[in-house]
């Protein structure tokens, strides 16, 4: 199978890559730089440059591919996410490289079409369990999600499988978001919006990246890639303290809700999602079933150095 990766060198991507060549894939990977195309080789893909803003670089870099990934992203963490213009390119991705990659997946016939989406466009649905059947309902800076939904969707209707995987959020110890929590929780402060009790559902990386290998085998349709076990917010930052061993940290006041406009608006809802759809069709697991697990792999692997300094 020959499959064509974009957001290859991110935080699913280099995850990624890896189980597409273990199992025997030969994989074509997008690298914006020298040196991350070097590691892509190293890996055993085959690193490419594209514009993936250019139909025409897109479609020549696509063309003799089975199957097209697209897990790019432009994520500001950290206070830069609250600036005007901060999401500018990822809403840019999802909604003009989404669009490139699939037209171009149809224009080279391939059968699969895989792209990344983000859960927390879900509205707030309190106590009450979200599933795929639920309407999005995306604030103004993740509008562009329903863009690239409609990508795939697209693909679908050209005859090919489209698959949208609505990631819950991604937490993992080379991730900057995931290290902006860390210091934070470590100076007393959870960096969350939203009252303590409304739910907050994650998932560790690597279990993202394994649901996108997953994802090669599934029928065309939208799933959540999530853990199993959602938990309050309260909790999420009790377990994140004690895994780091320091004071629970205090959880912002509601108010702050009211100027930190759409952002805090959607970060702010309870969203207890399931992910029993997704299970069903690939058998998929996750290997980390709560952040209360997956916190102590994260303060283990922060501890040991493993994975180096944090990449977004």
């Amino acid at each position: 199978m020959r499959i064509f990766v974009a957001g290859a060198t991110g935080v699913i991507g280099r995850r990624l890559i890896p189980l597409l060549i273990d199992a025997g894939s030969e994989v074509t990977a997008v690298a914006r730089t020298a040196e991350k195309g070097s590691h892509l080789k190293k890996q055993g893909a085959n690193p490419v440059t594209v514009n993936l803003f250019e139909p025409r670089e897109v479609n020549d870099a696509v063309a003799g591919h089975n199957t097209v990934i697209n897990v790019a992203t432009h994520i500001p963490s950290g206070l830069r996410a609250l600036m005007p213009g901060a999401f500018t390119e990822n809403i840019r991705i999802r909604r003009e490289a989404s669009k490139n990659l699939a037209n171009a997946a149809i224009a080279a016939r391939a059968q699969r079409f895989v792209q990344e989406s983000f859960a927390p466009a879900y509205p707030d649905c309190g106590d009450e369990w979200i599933d795929e059947d639920v309407p999005i309902m995306p604030g103004s800076y993740i509008e562009s999600v329903r863009e690239a939904e409609s990508s795939a969707a697209s693909f679908t209707r050209s005859g090919g499988a489209g698959i949208v995987l609505r990631f819950s959020n991604l937490y993992s110890p080379d991730s900057s978001l995931t290290i902006d929590m860390v210091n934070a929780v470590k100076r007393g402060i959870a960096p969350v919006f939203g009252g303590p009790d409304a739910f907050m559902s994650s998932i560790w990386a690597d279990d993202a990246a394994a649901a996108v290998f997953a994802a090669l085998r599934v029928p065309a349709g939208c799933y959540n890639v999530t853990d199993n076990v959602p938990m309050r917010r309260r909790e999420v930052f009790q377990s994140l303290a004690k895994a780091l061993g320091v004071k629970t940290p205090r959880i912002p006041p509601r108010w702050l809700l009211k100027i930190s406009g759409a952002l805090g608006d959607t970060l702010g809802r309870s969203h207890r999602l399931s992910n029993a759809r997704f299970r069903r069709a690939s058998g998929w697991l996750p290997r980390v079933p709560s952040v209360r697990e997956g916190w102590q792999i994260l303060a283990r692997e922060l501890n040991a150095g493993a994975l180096g300094h944090a990449r977004a």
